[in-house]
């Protein structure tokens, strides 16, 4: 009894213990979740809140302003845009632009078409002309090399600066030309005639840009005269034949089917050359075009099996994409062409009837070595008498033996023939099926004009000259067929060549008046494809140091820009050339899609006249669908506009300085003071723009006097931290003050040309104006810059805000005002700040210099500004603290928005021994030259199984893998704060703890105070922003490649004319075979018996 007793005892003492010990734990772990207090972490915000706004009001002047405004508020009207007037308006104002771009293609196309009338060819002509590489070149003895006399070059600002000479043009021949060919001299003789014309239309039309004659014999007359490099090999590879806008107008609109003999006679050079003229085949076709391609032995392959009953649309995609597959191509077995040629007619037939392709031209491109039948019997199954399908034949080889068969087949059908020997000979033959398409064009002297998808051009001179940091310059060309007018060559259907002219984008952009279109408001155009022409959010260019050229950014489409339109309502509209109004909530992305703004977008659009172009804009709703008018004398502005701290956005068109050359020089600000001065009446200005750029001058005066007395009075220690203060009004006009000397500033490039976002351009207001217009008025926005190098880091901070001249939504955001300050000094007055307390006695019970609590200061989409950590400076908050930020996902004080990026590059791994490459490589074509060479030598060794070792390419080298970027899309987070909750709490139960922690907005801003305890440390991952890939499978590849978007076809088609000379379809030289070579094998074999 008494050892019962003990053990009861003992076992009570222990449980009290256990009790105890629990008690103890327990009370620490409600301890550690309330040791965040949410009333001192209230008192922290607040004092920051109210020192940070103090500081940010004062220097901005942004309260001083406003009450400005408010003083000429009965002054003003306040007119609400009407978006369908405003599109229509733009697209006369546009259609004005390409209609004088047109008249002056036009008087080049008749002067080209005379002179070439009264020319009389000579074979024998001997003429000097200035080539466009020889100019200026000496011998070693200092004498000028032929043909490259002395030509005047210097520097034009109109023309990128480049050395050039607006007297005179000059002459590019291709390399592969002899540049005195007689047909090339008889053409540059009579061309001669166009100087005269080229330097008229410059004088009519001073925005006019580089002016040319493409000729069909391939020369290249440039306007003005500018000096050819060649490329480091000595080579000139251009060739104005093979350039979008030549093709587009010497062409109609045509569904191709290739079709390309595998079997084993193909073997070795031939199967290299076949394959080459496939992809040069490819290069002539263009968005407005479709084809297929069949490869064919014994039986059929299509080259991409997925697309086995329909053509595809030749854009830039889809032609990679089956080069690709070209690649896999083998040969061997018999080429069976008939059936080849059954399915090549069938299909086209099949694919007319569904009106989906140009139901325009259509044509065969045979590619083979030989064919043993004329194949009459399938020909007038399918094609004859109308003979509306054109069969183009490329021999593949020296041998010539069935080589009459098939240019029978060729001109039976009004097509063509060539041989094609050697990799050299394959452009040059393959463009021969351009000259008799554009015959019926000919015959019927119908003089289309064409317009192309915008393009940076990096061939010509004037591209290659610019330098890295230059904006390379989106343009379209505009274009219109040289027709020969010789009555003795009618039905030939000779085309001379093509002229065209560059129209840059941003010269279309100049008549869209940002002012009207507010804030967020942007104009794009579209093609008839549906491709964008331009768009605030096209970005061709990757890698900013090397600024390289996209590979697909000439076919974004308008649904990838404005991907939120998923049933493509705005698109689908635009493209049928409709004119109507369309709105959709969006997210538009802003600092390379690390912030984003959700707002609601009314879309306007309507086509421009005359061209292939639809244009629309986008008005945000509220206060983007607002604009005032103010009124002030002329005296008073003109008065206010002479502040040096005042500034005119230049790439604004408050005066057109393009209509005379003696204005081309002028500064925005310069030609909007004489033009109101008097001084040049043929200045051509916006005058309703000009008449608020002179209201928001004279109300935003005072503040520079107000900025002044600031750095006067402004102590020695006081707010030594703040460096710079500006504002920018809706009409583009800037004042900037600095409050240290401009070597001082911690970044110089704010507010400069260097930093893009910061200022206003043709296509946005400033990053700080955008951002405070989506606040509440009186609020400040804070952020970190983020920087473009490898750290995500700033050393400064900008605080903006709007000023709004009436209490509502309807009221135009009439400008913002702001500061930028050093980050220390930001963070200095944060710490300061967090570490107040409410005790009486001023015994703080917790503070951010304690070890257990981390404390955060973050802005509205989660990135941190101030942190105990410096490199966590602007660093997104979620990979730093994940299971917070997860938790205020889960709590709705944060939210995520799933974006897309349909122009992203990624990387991919790809071997080093590319196939397409090896095409240029000269060692594979040498060898692959002497395999085929040694493979016809002993062809009668086959049954030894040889032909599959000469087969085999013994050329490749050792496959490094290496990774490349390439076009993807990709899907991406973004976070945003919800406006509603100021004030969170919450716990996270991790394993052994709960992680306490408090979020606190700071009054007045988009900013937020976070708390965290430190002293529990959770186990889940960072949240991150990092983009993934989305992956596409096989049958998603193929339903892509299946799927045709609505397009619009070009007004015009000439397939066929009934006048057409059928009979000028081609030949080949040397087509009667050489005895020896074919004698060759059996004395080679007789000789080993």
């Amino acid at each position: 009894m008494q050892r019962d007793m003990h053990i009861l005892q003992a076992f009570c003492s222990f449980s009290v213990i256990v009790w105890t010990s629990f008690s103890i734990t327990l009370t620490q772990a409600k301890e550690s979740q309330q040791q965040i207090p949410l009333n001192v972490v209230k008192l922290w915000a607040s004092a920051f809140g109210g020192e940070i706004k103090s500081i940010s009001a004062k220097y901005s002047g942004s309260q001083f302003l406003q009450k400005k405004y408010k003083e000429h508020e009965k002054t003003v009207t306040v007119q609400e845009i009407d978006g369908l007037q405003l599109v229509k308006k733009l697209a006369k104002d546009m259609e004005r632009i390409f209609r004088n771009k047109a008249e002056a293609i036009r008087r080049l196309v008749e002067a080209a078409e005379n002179a070439h009338l009264e020319h009389e060819y000579n074979s024998d002509l001997e003429y000097e002309y200035f080539n466009a590489v020889l100019i200026n070149e000496k011998d070693e003895n200092g004498n000028y090399v032929e043909l490259g006399k002395e030509f005047i070059l210097e520097p034009n600002e109109h023309f990128n600066n480049l050395p050039v000479n607006i007297s005179l043009s000059d002459v590019q021949i291709p390399t592969n030309k002899y540049n005195k060919d007689p047909a090339i001299v008889n053409g540059v003789s009579w061309s001669e005639a166009l100087n005269k014309i080229f330097v008229d239309n410059f004088e009519r039309d001073p925005s006019l840009l580089w002016q040319y004659f493409g000729s069909a014999n391939g020369f290249f007359r440039q306007y003005p005269g500018v000096k050819w490099e060649p490329d480091e090999n000595g080579v000139i590879a251009f060739d104005c034949r093979n350039r979008k806008w030549y093709i587009q107008a010497a062409t109609s609109p045509k569904d191709v089917i290739i079709l390309v003999d595998v079997s084993g006679s193909m073997k070795g050079l031939r199967m290299t050359i076949a394959k080459q003229t496939v992809s040069s085949i490819l290069d002539t076709l263009g968005d407005d075009d479709f084809f297929n391609i069949i490869a064919y032995n014994e039986e059929l392959h299509y080259v991409e099996p997925c697309i086995n009953d329909t053509l595809v649309q030749a854009d830039r995609n889809n032609k990679e994409h089956f080069r690709e597959h070209l690649d896999t191509l083998n040969a061997k077995g018999i080429g069976m062409l008939g059936f080849a040629l059954t399915e090549a007619f069938t299909l086209l037939k099949k694919f007319n009837n569904t009106g989906q392709g140009s139901i325009c031209s259509q044509a065969i491109m045979l590619v083979t070595d030989g064919a043993v039948d004329t194949y009459d019997t399938i020909f007038a199954k399918y094609n004859w008498p109308d003979r509306k399908v054109r069969i183009f034949a490329y021999l593949i080889g020296r041998e010539a033996v069935f080589s009459e068969n098939l240019k029978w087949m060729a001109c039976a059908n009004k097509g063509y023939f060539t041989q094609i020997s050697t990799l050299a000979d394959v452009q040059e033959n393959v463009m021969e099926y351009l000259h008799v398409l554009s015959r019926p064009k000919v015959i019927d002297q119908e003089h289309d004009i064409v317009w192309t998808e915008a393009y940076i051009d990096n061939t010509l001179p004037q591209a290659k000259k610019l330098t890295e940091g230059s904006d390379r310059l989106l343009m379209t060309t505009i274009a219109m067929p040289v027709f020969s007018k010789k009555n003795e060559t009618r039905t030939q259907g000779i085309l001379l060549g093509v002229v065209g002219t560059d129209i840059p984008v941003k010269e279309l952009m100049k008549v869209i008046p940002k002012y009207k279109l507010g804030i967020h408001g942007y104009a794009f155009a579209i093609t008839n494809n549906g491709y964008v022409l331009t768009h605030p959010e096209l970005r061709p260019l990757y890698e900013e140091g090397k600024r390289r050229r996209k590979p697909n950014y000439k076919s974004v489409d308008l649904s990838e820009l404005e991907w939120e339109d998923n049933n493509d309502i705005l698109r689908n509209g635009m493209v049928n050339r409709k004119t109507g109004k369309f709105s959709m909530e969006v997210k538009k992305t802003v600092e390379k899609g690390k912030r984003v703004l959700v707002m609601t977008n009314d879309y306007y659009y309507t086509d421009i006249k005359g061209t292939p172009f639809s244009l629309g804009v986008a008005l945000s709703r509220g206060h983007g669908k607002y604009f005032l008018q103010g009124n002030v004398t002329l005296e008073e502005g003109l008065h206010d506009l002479d502040h040096p701290d005042l500034t005119l956005m230049e790439e604004w068109n408050y005066c057109n300085t393009d209509t005379h050359p003696q204005y081309r020089n002028l500064f925005q600000l310069e030609a909007v003071k004489l033009f109101l001065t008097g001084k040049e009446p043929y200045l051509q200005c916006d005058k309703e723009l000009i008449q608020e750029v002179l209201f928001d001058a004279v109300v935003t005066a005072p503040l520079e006097a107000y900025w002044t007395s600031l750095a006067l009075n402004r102590s020695e220690n006081a707010d030594k931290g703040v460096e710079v203060s500006f504002l920018g009004t809706r009409t583009g006009l800037s004042r900037i003050n600095l409050f240290v000397g401009q070597e001082q500033r911690t970044n110089q490039d704010f507010l400069t040309a260097r930093d893009r976002e910061s200022i206003f351009t043709a296509d946005h207001f400033p990053l700080w104006y955008r951002k405070s217009a989506e606040q509440l008025p009186g609020t400040f926005v804070y952020s970190i810059p983020f920087s473009t190098g490898t750290e995500n880091r700033s050393n400064v901070v900008t605080a903006s805000t709007t000023v709004q001249l009436l209490d509502n939504r309807k009221s135009p955001v009439v400008a913002a005002v702001g500061i930028q300050m050093k980050l220390e000094f930001f963070q200095k007055k944060f710490w300061t700040a967090s570490r107040q307390c409410a005790s009486l006695d001023g015994k703080c019970t917790i503070s951010c210099d304690d070890e257990i609590i981390n404390c955060y200061l973050i802005d509205n989409n989660g990135f941190i500004l101030v942190s105990e950590n410096y490199d966590e400076t602007g660093t997104f908050f979620g990979e730093v603290e994940g299971a917070v930020m997860n938790k205020l996902l889960m709590m709705g004080s944060f939210k995520r928005i799933t974006l897309y990026d349909y122009q992203a590059m990624c990387k991919a791994t790809v071997d080093n021994s590319d196939s397409a490459h090896s095409l240029l490589d000269p060692y594979y074509v040498f060898f692959a030259a002497i395999k085929w060479i040694m493979t016809e030598l002993i062809l009668f060794l086959v049954e030894f199984n040889l032909c599959s070792w000469w087969n085999s390419d013994f050329t490749v080298k050792a496959q490094s893998p290496k990774q490349v970027l390439q076009p993807c899309d990709t899907e991406y987070p973004a976070f945003v704060s919800e406006r509603t909750i100021k004030e969170t709490t919450g716990a996270i139960n991790c394993e052994g703890c709960h992680k306490s922690f408090v979020i606190q907005q700071i009054p007045s801003s988009n900013l937020f105070m976070v708390v965290v305890d430190a002293s529990c440390d959770c186990a889940i991952g960072p949240i991150t922003m990092d983009p993934i890939e989305i992956m596409y499978n096989e049958s998603l590849k193929c339903d892509h490649l299946r799927s045709q978007k609505i397009r619009r076809r070009p007004d015009s088609c000439h397939p066929f004319h009934a006048d057409e000379n059928a009979r000028e379809c081609g030949g080949a030289l040397g087509l009667r075979p050489c005895l020896a070579i074919l004698l060759l094998p059996l004395l080679v074999a007789s000789s080993q018996r």
